[in-house]
């Protein structure tokens, strides 16, 4: 831990820190990225075995790193400007 408080204090002039709740999946990228994920799985047949639900979450998170704009858009909810 120190050497944590250590890094942030020599880094102060360049970065600003945010100090959110204990639980506010609202204000965390990953929870849209996972309703994201979620949604686009729940709009196809379901997966028959692992090996298709893994080819599933493959082809959509590697349409989502070609579409960096839909990605960009995890950010505009107003909970989630700090990370923007």
């Amino acid at each position: 831990m120190l050497i944590v408080k250590k890094w942030i204090e020599e880094k102060l002039e360049h970065i600003e820190l945010f100090f959110l709740p204990s639980y506010s999946p609202e204000k965390n990228p990953d929870e849209y990225l996972n309703c994201d994920l979620k949604y686009a799985l729940s709009e196809k047949p379901a997966p028959k075995n692992e090996k298709q639900l893994e080819e599933n979450v493959k082809n959509h998170m590697k349409m989502l790193t070609e579409n960096s704009q839909r990605v960009a858009k995890y950010f505009n909810h107003k909970d989630m400007k700090y990370a923007a």
